[in-house]
């Protein structure tokens, strides 16, 4: 499988595709994406960002990273978030490319720690994440 994994900011183009898209995996309303977005866009501070990888000009993942992805604990931050992998392309990688992209690049941004909140305990171990607490 050939894929690009891209930063949202080197591709503002792709911002309402991406809104709509993440919008219609996780409920979450298109406007709090695109406000996020636009957010990340400006370039103002590390988060929020997103990322997309895109196989033949459609995406097939995406992942974020925001300040809180709702849970009360503001200490943890910030949060990977809406990581999600279109069914035909899971167990393939993507989303542990994703992963790894995400955590890279926010290292060059001068922010070694993030967190996330999911119900999918051991998939995030097998990329070397660790379980710090309930949320």
């Amino acid at each position: 499988m050939i894929y690009d994994v891209i930063r949202l900011v080197d591709r503002p183009d792709l911002i309402e595709t991406a809104a709509e898209w993440f919008h219609n995996k996780w409920g979450i309303p298109l406007e709090a994406y695109l406000e996020s977005m636009e957010e990340c866009l400006t370039q103002k501070s590390a988060v929020p960002q997103w990322y997309l990888a895109i196989e033949n000009s459609q995406i097939i993942g995406g992942i974020g990273v925001i300040e809180n992805d709702f849970h009360n604990r503001k200490d943890l931050a910030p949060n990977v978030c809406a990581v999600y992998t279109e069914e035909k392309k899971r167990n393939q990688g993507v989303a542990g490319v994703l992963l790894n992209t995400v955590c890279e690049d926010m290292n060059n941004k001068g922010i070694s720690t993030l967190y996330l909140v999911t119900d999918h305990t051991s998939f995030y171990e097998r990329y070397g994440w660790e379980f710090l607490c309930m949320v």
